[in-house]
């Protein structure tokens, strides 16, 4: 069994609440770091923990802490990215849901090793119950003394904020939550100023995943150095997958990076094979913006080697032959998915997700969504394949943030893997509104069975 940090207690009865969550050992943090520890030394933990952020792009997150400007006189803030809006990714509200308090817990921490003494959580505007759940989570550990003025008479005082978002997938972006946080349009600032020197309220400021601010109590707790020695390479500690899809176990799962990806797929631990005994076609390994893979690629590198559920194995190859980890939306197809509908069911989603700030995505993501339905039911043109892979290109780094090419890549990367799908499309329109493409020559091989002589 792997070892679980996160989800350890998942299944204790009460766990949600501050009294039970104390008694196995929750706040335990708190009290370390108020009490023994300096700012600086929980940077230096989470520095030696090589913690990763968890809400898609990986950058260290002790790193991006450092990063942060210490002017005197002046306010700084830790804010939670609690906006998942990531299609195929649920992870976050998974944990506010069951342990919210282990959330509660490392923003305390955080902050205090931030410096920052008001704090805030923006959770997706869709997600009331778990606000609600946040909401009463804050006030116990205040009824208790950990929030607060004067936490534990260790002279730190700190108060936490659960704000709504309005329902935005660009919010998820650090520089337009903050906007909307401000109560403006959420619209991506242009960087720099990063946020680190110029965020909330002009104040420096820290934007961390769920999934990342919850990881540093353990972190903490146990030291950075036994945190390091969980995952490989530089993919250290755990990570919460969201997995499903054609799969018969979906859900959440927390892994230790290193996995391989067959074994995730096939264990009766993890996903437990393929649904209805189908085969296995496809792969979107981090959530809707990052590259599909075909089974042969997802399972195994180019050189044979098993692919591993980490940063660096997933993206072996480049976009060539790799995709990336994201946020660990995992999204498993079989041998009856639709490759040209699912990339264009993702495509009206960016579409429609666009702040319009930039052109190249506001017309860009606009023309994919009407290209491909055209060719999804029954109009398409050869010439819109390629089409398509130009218009992904204009798009694709030349916008103010990602979206662009989160948008951009689930469409190049269909047409680069399952081009003769889409041409199939193109050469039989009938066929494809009535039926399936089928494995063609990208899915899992099948096993030969010699028969006794």
């Amino acid at each position: 069994m792997a070892q679980k940090i996160l989800l350890k207690n998942i299944n204790i009865p009460g766990i949600n609440t501050f009294e039970v969550y104390r008694q196995h050992g929750g706040y335990a943090a708190v009290e370390k770091a108020l009490k023994t520890m300096s700012a600086d030394d929980v940077v230096e933990e989470v520095k030696k923990s090589g913690l990763r952020g968890r809400g898609g792009a990986g950058f260290p997150t002790g790193m991006k802490w450092s990063f942060l400007a210490k002017p005197e006189g002046v306010p700084r803030y830790l804010v939670c990215n609690a906006d998942e809006s990531e299609p195929g990714t649920f992870k976050d509200r998974y944990l506010m849901t069951h342990t919210p308090h282990t959330l509660i817990e490392g923003m305390i921490v955080s902050s205090f090793a931030l410096g920052a003494n008001t704090s805030y959580i923006y959770v997706r505007g869709e997600m009331m119950p778990q606000i609600r759940i946040l909401e009463k989570a804050i006030a116990e550990a205040k009824n208790a003394g950990f929030l607060g003025k004067n936490i534990l008479g260790t002279g730190y005082d700190l108060e936490i904020y659960v704000q709504p978002g309005g329902g935005a997938y660009i919010c998820g972006e650090e520089t337009a939550l903050l906007e909307s946080l401000e109560g403006k349009r959420g619209n991506p600032r242009i960087k720099p100023p990063f946020p680190a020197i110029a965020g909330l309220y002009g104040c420096p400021t820290v934007v961390n995943n769920v999934e990342s601010i919850a990881a540093v109590s353990w972190i903490v707790v146990n030291g950075g150095d036994e945190y390091a020695k969980i995952g490989i390479g530089r993919s250290t500690g755990t990570k919460l997958i969201s997995a499903s899809g054609n799969i018969n176990k979906p859900g959440v799962y927390e892994i230790e990076l290193g996995l391989s990806v067959e074994e995730f797929i096939y264990s009766d631990e993890y996903c437990g094979g393929i649904a209805n005994g189908k085969r296995l076609k496809a792969v979107v390994a981090g959530g809707s913006s990052v590259p599909i893979l075909p089974a042969n690629l997802i399972l195994k590198l180019a050189n044979g080697q098993p692919r591993l559920m980490s940063y660096e194995s997933l993206a072996e190859g480049g976009f060539a032959t790799g995709t990336m980890l994201g946020s660990g939306g995992f999204i498993v197809m079989d041998e009856d998915a639709c490759v040209v509908r699912n990339t264009w069911n993702f495509s009206r989603f960016y579409h429609h997700e666009s702040c319009g700030q930039c052109s190249p995505c506001r017309e860009g993501t606009g023309w994919m969504e009407k290209v491909l339905h055209r060719i999804e039911y029954g109009h398409g043109k050869m010439s819109d394949i390629d089409l398509l892979v130009d218009v992904s290109k204009k798009i694709e780094g030349n916008t103010i943030c990602p979206l662009g090419d989160a948008a951009a890549w689930p469409v190049a990367s269909a047409i680069r893997h399952f081009r003769d799908e889409f041409e199939w499309h193109v050469n039989n329109p009938k066929a494809a509104m009535d039926g399936n493409y089928g494995l063609a020559n990208y899915a899992d091989p099948i096993p030969v069975v010699e028969e006794a002589s």
